[in-house]
């Protein structure tokens, strides 16, 4: 971050004058700093902090206008196709990606903690078998630092490290697990043998009575598609929980553990859950013609088209599109609910009303569709999302505890009672 050259901002308050700075990154706007604001007395007021800027980063710019996705300055689309999710894993933490020996290592590393502490598995008996599936996810992942306390001094960099690595390892396996119990089957322990999706499809369907059972490599590659384009999206509402969490000085899991929290949200994670329920909604491919014009009518929303951060076309859809595609011709779906998706998918792209509104497919549309084609339920769609994420998050956590940072202390415009006194 530097100084814009000669470039201020003026705020007149009270018949003064106060200057504010203004910051330029490499990419995107430039930012006021807005802190002199508070020694006159005053807040600023940004509902939903949507033109606030909380912390400087170098791992992720977006440009929502453009259609722009970059991790650490590798468009999302090269990322998707030319590397997988594990390279991109070391991208995010490292600044660049690896070659060939450090890829080897970084990856005998993740398969060397994939495993968790046997007493892990027991902690899921506290649990109804009918939870949730985050809801276990939410208690399992913050309860590791009971397992795992040896690591914690968050101002040791090795102790940060292996933590970083611990959790992309593991979160897997729990992620898996969370499925298995709520279906009553037994725990898949991982193979280090298989690579990362591969390993983490193989934990979730695989039985003790099918030894033979073996992963589509389709399947296996799509899966790993899905995990790279979730990887990480800058500051949204579940990092920014875990950076903030993170800025109090709590242990690690926890705050990974609030970020699985706030992915949770139906506004947040919950986006390709909300794609296949619209898809019962409507019922058949017969109702879909009726259906858009409801939505043209503003009588019912369309979910998975449009994004609320991208205002052209989210880059991560058209690797997605590529790769759902992919999965439907492997696997010979004849779905109806599939059927129906791909008609909604035709209309949108070819109605001047969407196509005008600039309301294409996003990657919550594709993945909802990927994902059930697959055969994996609903409520573990967040789970898979939140798996995902998670190098997003302790990539974000790292960074700011490699500098000095400060508690999160949000401010607010008060609108309740002025003081009063009891009267009896």
């Amino acid at each position: 971050m530097s100084a814009a050259t000669g470039k201020k901002a003026v705020l007149q308050l009270d018949g003064k004058e106060i200057e504010l700075p203004i910051y330029s990154g490499t990419l995107g706007p430039d930012v006021i700093d807005v802190k002199d604001v508070l020694a006159s007395g005053h807040f600023t007021f940004d509902p939903g902090f949507m033109a606030t800027a909380a912390c400087e980063s170098k791992i992720t710019f977006i440009d929502g206008d453009k259609g722009v996705l970059l991790h650490r300055g590798y468009p999302i689309d090269q990322l998707a196709t030319q590397a997988d999710y594990l390279e991109t894993c070391y991208l995010l933490l490292n600044g660049e990606l690896p070659n060939a020996e450090q890829k080897a290592e970084f990856d005998a590393k993740v398969r060397n903690h994939t495993m968790v502490h046997d007493q892990v598995s027991r902690f899921f008996n506290g649990f109804r078998r009918d939870a949730h599936p985050m809801a276990i996810m939410v208690g399992v992942v913050g309860a590791l630092s009971a397992f795992y306390h040896n690591g914690l001094d968050i101002e040791d960099i090795n102790h940060r490290e292996i933590t970083a690595i611990r959790l992309i390892a593991k979160i897997p396996t729990l992620a898996a697990w969370s499925y298995k119990y709520t279906v009553g089957q037994p725990f898949i322990y991982p193979r280090n043998d298989l690579g990362y999706a591969e390993n983490f499809l193989h934990m979730m369907f695989a039985t003790p009575a099918d030894r033979d059972y073996k992963v589509n490599p389709i399947l296996a590659k799509a899966m790993d598609r899905i995990f790279t384009l979730h990887a990480d999206h800058e500051q949204n509402a579940s990092t920014s929980t875990v950076r903030l969490a993170g800025s109090t000085g709590a242990n690690p899991y926890a705050c990974i553990s609030s970020g699985i929290s706030a992915l949770w949200g139906p506004a947040h994670g919950g986006a390709n859950e909300a794609v296949l329920k619209m898809l019962d909604e409507i019922g058949s491919v017969e109702n879909v013609a009726e259906f858009m014009e409801k939505v043209k009518r503003k009588e019912v929303k369309l979910m998975g088209f449009g994004h609320r951060v991208y205002k052209n076309f989210d880059p991560r859809a058209k690797v997605m599109k590529q790769t759902c595609d992919e999965v439907l011709e492997a696997l010979g779906i004849n779905d109806p609910q599939l059927a129906l998706a791909m008609e909604l998918e035709k209309i949108a792209l070819n109605d001047p009303y969407f196509v005008e509104r600039k309301l294409y497919p996003n990657v919550d549309f594709y993945s909802g569709i990927i994902l059930k084609a697959i055969g994996i339920p609903v409520e573990m769609f967040t789970v898979i999302f939140a798996l995902a994420r998670t190098v997003g998050w302790i990539s974000h956590w790292l960074e700011m505890h490699a500098s000095p940072y400060k508690i999160g202390r949000p401010r607010q415009l008060y609108t309740g009672e002025t003081q009063r006194d009891i009267k009896r």
